[in-house]
């Protein structure tokens, strides 16, 4: 291992506009750029956004402004935000179809018996997971009406599902046998294995989308399974564009996924300097991710 780095020194906002023009970088209203870093840090905003427009540790291309980085980081957000509506439709759906199908075959409390799923010691970490999540949201009244009203105690399936995690929900059906995996996605009229890979890949966009992270010009370290139409026609899947088709699979009858598609249309024109190659997106991303009326 090489010699570590030391920490640079703070700067104050001041020193974080001449940095950046000492850097190459056109800012035109440095009155603007102020406010901009004073409400975005420099971290979120500069290190996350320039990628593409200055090299590493060098100065910026000729002719990139302070206000083409502020755009991408716009788009990420109104992007991020959009996609999370359509992920929040995914999570609920999933819930619903798992939480019927489990409560239908093994009963309601089926979830305490680890023969009712594949791999024992998965099992008693997902146990350990909920307990946790069941601490957190001990004062929710639903949770308080079961613990205190009920035999032992426990919690339904239909109910526990609703203080999972999108990644508890995720490992819940991964543990669970393939014939149930199979019964679950053929409600969506989709192969179980792509199924599990889908929700694992959409668990990890949702966190990103949760915690104001970024998906323009992102490799993403949890990737989807792909129909293999997709990957022999040069699609990747360690780009958003991947689990966008993963999810349009998923919503195929919601009947409002091509607004959606739409919404990111209009994002894409208003926002002139993003590419969408950076996020995985072809030449024809509508007409592969539009449903068919």
């Amino acid at each position: 291992m090489g010699e570590l780095r030391q920490h640079q020194p703070s700067m104050s906002i001041d020193e974080q506009v001449e940095n950046l023009k000492s850097l190459g970088l056109i800012i035109n209203d440095e009155e603007y750029a102020k406010k901009i870093l004073n409400d975005i840090s420099y971290f979120r905003l500069i290190k996350a956004y320039s990628l593409g427009f200055k090299p590493k540790n060098g100065k910026y291309n000729e002719g990139v402004t302070f206000e083409q980085i502020v755009d991408l980081y716009l788009f990420n957000a109104n992007f991020r935000q959009t996609t999370f509506s359509q992920i929040e439709k995914i999570e609920v759906n999933v819930r619903c179809r798992i939480a019927n199908y489990f409560a239908d075959t093994y009963g309601v409390l089926g979830y305490k018996e680890p023969e009712n799923f594949v791999d024992e010691e998965y099992y008693h970490t997902f146990l350990s997971d909920i307990e946790e999540e069941l601490g957190r949201n001990s004062k929710a009244p639903f949770v308080r009406n079961f613990k205190e009203n009920y035999e032992g105690g426990d919690l339904p399936i239909y109910a526990l599902v609703e203080v999972f995690s999108f990644g508890t929900l995720s490992k819940f059906y991964k543990n669970m046998k393939n014939a149930d995996k199979k019964a679950v996605a053929k409600s969506f009229g989709i192969g179980y294995t792509y199924l599990e890979s889908w929700l694992e890949s959409i668990s990890y966009v949702r966190n990103i989308c949760a915690h104001y992270g970024r998906l323009y010009n992102a490799k993403l370290s949890k990737t989807p399974m792909l129909y293999k139409e997709y990957s022999q026609a040069g699609i990747g899947n360690n780009r958003i564009f991947g689990v966008l088709l993963c999810m349009k699979q998923i919503l195929k009858n919601d009947a409002h996924w091509n607004q959606y598609v739409n919404q990111i249309d209009v994002l894409i024109g208003k926002y002139e300097k993003v590419d969408v190659k950076t996020m995985g997106f072809p030449e024809d991303w509508k007409e592969l991710l539009k449903n068919i009326d």
